[in-house]
């Protein structure tokens, strides 16, 4: 299979990448396979540390493609990473704005062209105390049914055993073991077609959540919690 061409900031970012997963961890790649070979594709991911984008960024690269990020548009204004997300065509997503819609347009074009789009739909690192997912935002529902592209659910677990954003702790060793897995797209034909209101986007959205927490699920060989962990329950 030929791998899809990046350019020169793609190339720029896996020098670094690759390196920085192997020192980070003994991470290991499932369901490589899940990710499409050509067209657009949309992955939807939980979040449990601020080294996911590594790891996300280098199971798609090890399936042969691209991957597009939707990040926070204050990242653009870093030295380096700013250039760095503008020459790869990363997406930035002004979260709470009047150019909020304007992000959602543009991953809808991005998945359009064919490209292979990466979600984390909590918006932030999850702050339930077990690592599960939160209460996701809508915007994944109206990005998995404005494009009829394959939605694919996929989860990362033992990065934050390696960075804990909000203890803000570092612990690279002893190398821990990472797992990304990518599990089967979600069916979603009986939500497409349908007005896009607000019923039907929460809906949508925790049907593509249960499968990402099922997949968390798995992986950590644990049972998930029912309900999705809500902003504001720990305080």
């Amino acid at each position: 299979m030929r791998r899809e061409k990046g350019g020169f900031w793609i190339a720029f970012c896996a020098v670094f990448f690759y390196p920085m997963g192997w020192l980070l961890g003994r991470s290991r790649f499932d369901g490589k396979e899940n990710i499409p070979s050509t067209g657009g594709a949309l992955l939807v991911a939980n979040h449990i540390s601020h080294l996911d984008p590594i790891f996300s960024g280098l199971v798609v690269h090890r399936a042969r493609r691209v991957p597009r990020f939707l990040a926070k548009n204050s990242l653009w204004s870093k030295p380096v990473l700013g250039w760095a997300m503008r020459g790869s065509g990363q997406i930035p997503v002004y979260r709470e704005s009047a150019d909020a819609q304007h992000s959602l347009r543009e991953g809808t074009r991005a998945l359009s062209e064919g490209k292979v789009v990466v979600i984390y739909p909590e918006g932030t690192i999850t702050r339930d105390p077990e690592g599960w997912p939160m209460l996701a935002r809508t915007g994944v529902a109206r990005l998995a049914l404005s494009a009829d592209v394959p939605v694919v659910p996929f989860v990362h677990w033992g990065t934050r055993d390696v960075y804990d954003g909000y203890k803000r702790k570092f612990r690279p060793l002893p190398r821990k073991p990472i797992i990304v897995r990518c599990g089967e797209p979600i069916d979603l034909t009986a939500y497409r077609g349908r007005p896009l209101d607000a019923a039907l986007l929460r809906e949508v959205t925790d049907v593509i959540m249960c499968r990402v927490k099922e997949l968390l699920a798995e992986v950590r060989q644990e049972e998930a919690p029912v309900q999705f962990f809500r902003r504001g329950a720990d305080s």
